[in-house]
């Protein structure tokens, strides 16, 4: 995958992270990679958002197969899913990477914005559905709400939550029914959905690039 120029690569308490910083930060934006991903593969989503936004690319704490990293344990990975409960404990683990990075940093985050692919896409889910008091923005791409989010469904926690979800209608890793389906979940608890659905496989089309710009243009 590409990277942007204006990155650099830091370890920061035992997480590799790809970082763009920024002069005149707005807000952090925390870019999460798919299965298989690294802290280089969400660039090619990212390069084009506003300058304000200080970004980090933190890489998966688990390794996958063949290659490359995941969100869950590697004990899960042969399971559907991932579900809730396999991704809460990296969940949690992103909330108080945030936290101490952005103190580090000089950043304001107690509220920061957040975009995944895939597997990253359902971590976003994950993260908007526990700590929706400090995510302002979503940005879902090719991925999905996962399993065992359904009472907290209920309690409707993304309620006025901006969301942007993009997804392909020949996506065979996550098929777009069920990318319709989560859309209806997260309609469910509140959120204030934008869709952009294209015919493309398992990535995102252009169309919905530059869609994906404008929901985060502020």
């Amino acid at each position: 995958m590409q990277t942007v120029i204006d990155t650099e690569l830091i370890q920061y308490e035992g997480w590799a992270l790809r970082v763009r910083s920024s002069q005149n930060p707005k807000r952090l934006l925390l870019l999460i990679h798919g299965l298989s991903g690294d802290e280089n593969s969400m660039w090619v989503f990212a390069r084009d958002l506003p300058a304000h936004y200080w970004m980090v690319a933190p890489r998966a704490p688990h390794t996958a197969e063949p290659s490359g990293y995941s969100w869950r344990s590697p004990q899960f990975e042969t399971l559907d899913g991932p579900s809730l409960e396999q991704l809460k404990q990296s969940a949690e683990a992103l909330i108080r990477l945030v936290d101490a990075y952005s103190a580090s940093a000089e950043i304001d985050a107690g509220t920061f914005d957040v975009m995944g692919f895939s597997q990253g896409a359902a971590m976003s889910n994950a993260l908007a559905f526990l700590y929706p008091h400090r995510i302002r923005k979503t940005g879902i791409l090719a991925g999905f709400v996962p399993g065992g989010l359904e009472e907290l469904v209920t309690q409707r926690p993304l309620e006025g939550k901006p969301f942007f979800v993009a997804h392909g209608t020949k996506d065979e890793t996550v098929t777009v029914e069920r990318a319709r389906a989560s859309i209806a979940l997260l309609e469910q608890a509140g959120a204030q959905v934008t869709y952009c659905e294209d015919e493309v496989g398992h990535k995102v089309s252009v169309n919905c690039l530059n869609a994906l710009k404008k929901f985060f243009a502020d």
